[in-house]
């Protein structure tokens, strides 16, 4: 074969394996896109379970009219993080404080370490003794949480997220703050919601989650 043939079989090899690699690089970008918008999906859903749930409690603080003017960041996966999970051992109970003034007893179930971006995090996890007397919230772990965006984005007086004991496996716990919540008083007076203790006081901004209520801000 003349060398000019070989060269061309050359370039010709080259240029397929070139393309082999663009097409793998589409595919791989593609399977990238539909799992961020499958993640997206699932916070929008979570919303509208989390919408209706205040139309079916008897105790909300809502009518079904004033859901429309819940607020919400976009979902951002970056606040979607794995945390180690530190178990601890014969915590003795305490009274956590609420804004009614009311005291609820907790103890301590453990703390969990993570990063959100370079900044290394830690929060504590309770566990509720009036919950764990009821067969159906025994699993119920409770982690309320104060960030950077509070007063200006988000409610002064913290976010709330939902665990539960099954959600740690090998010593780590996913925490999704894009599912973060308001606590009831948020919306109006008369309710007796945790204060976040000063242990759990993030010195990170969680643009995650629920807003300010009827909050028209947007992030930039």
């Amino acid at each position: 074969m003349p060398f000019e043939n070989l060269n061309a079989v050359f370039h010709l090899c080259i240029f397929t394996l070139m393309m082999k690699g663009i097409i793998i690089i589409l595919f791989s970008g593609l399977s990238f896109s539909v799992n961020a918008q499958s993640y997206r999906d699932s916070i929008y859903a979570h919303r509208v379970h989390y919408k209706q749930e205040f139309i079916t409690d008897s105790h909300s603080p809502l009518k079904a009219s004033d859901t429309d003017y819940l607020q919400f960041f976009a979902p951002n996966i970056k606040f979607r993080v794995v945390a180690k999970f530190f178990k601890s051992n014969d915590t003795l109970p305490f009274d956590m404080h609420t804004y009614s003034g009311k005291l609820k007893p907790y103890r301590k179930y453990g703390d969990v370490v993570f990063r959100i971006g370079k900044k290394r995090c830690q929060l504590e996890v309770y566990q509720s003794l009036d919950l764990i007397k009821k067969e159906a919230t025994q699993d119920y772990l409770f982690l309320p949480f104060n960030d950077l965006t509070n007063y200006a984005t988000t409610y002064a007086g913290g976010r709330y997220l939902d665990l539960a004991l099954s959600d740690i496996k090998n010593s780590l716990v996913m925490l999704d703050f894009n599912k973060a919540y308001n606590p009831y008083c948020a919306f109006a007076s008369g309710y007796s919601c945790p204060i976040p203790p000063v242990a759990n006081r993030l010195t990170v901004a969680i643009k995650a989650g629920e807003k300010l209520f009827g909050n028209a801000v947007e992030e930039k």
